[in-house]
């Protein structure tokens, strides 16, 4: 495991997982967010995100973490592991309820501007419609990607002892 790309919806973990995955693999880790967010929820281009993924994307060695569905077939080109977090929506809402309230506090440690999080009613219906605006593609994706290694966890307790394997 080299370069594993990190799936799933808001709150299921992918950022924890893919900090955990790093320090245990001594790997790099990318979160797509940072690439995409500037200070105050601002995105930057569209070609800029492209030419800062593809830089990443040509290394040896990475975790990238995110969806960004129009990116997945350059990332599924170069990666060889898929790690999908397919959770419920209910254990989704309340990653995300602990993210914001709980665990985390009010800013993402992941967001290098620390924005603060956004959890509005828009992004609760994200949440809700993830799988089933999502899941049917990114098991599409895990299949077409026959090179990679794909491990779809379904649970937090599946996840923490995925790590503790590794």
């Amino acid at each position: 495991m080299d370069r594993i790309l990190i799936i799933g919806c808001s709150g299921s973990g992918k950022s924890r997982m893919a900090r955990s995955l790093g320090e245990k693999l001594d790997l790099p880790v990318v979160h797509l967010d940072q690439l995409w967010w500037k200070p105050g929820w601002e995105n930057v281009t569209v070609q800029a995100f492209d030419e800062k993924l593809n830089a990443v994307l040509k290394t040896e060695k990475w975790i990238i973490d995110g969806n960004f569905s129009r990116t997945m077939p350059m990332r599924l080109q170069y990666c060889d592991t898929i790690l999908y977090l397919d959770y419920s929506r209910w254990q989704c809402l309340l990653g995300m309820l602990q993210r914001v309230t709980g665990n985390y506090g009010k800013v993402r440690p992941d967001m290098a501007d620390g924005c603060p999080e956004r959890f509005d009613r828009d992004f609760v219906k994200w949440i809700w419609n993830f799988n089933k605006n999502n899941r049917s593609m990114n098991y599409t994706w895990i299949a077409q990607a026959k090179h990679a290694k794909a491990i779809v966890l379904k649970n937090r307790r599946e996840a923490n002892r995925f790590l503790k394997s590794i």
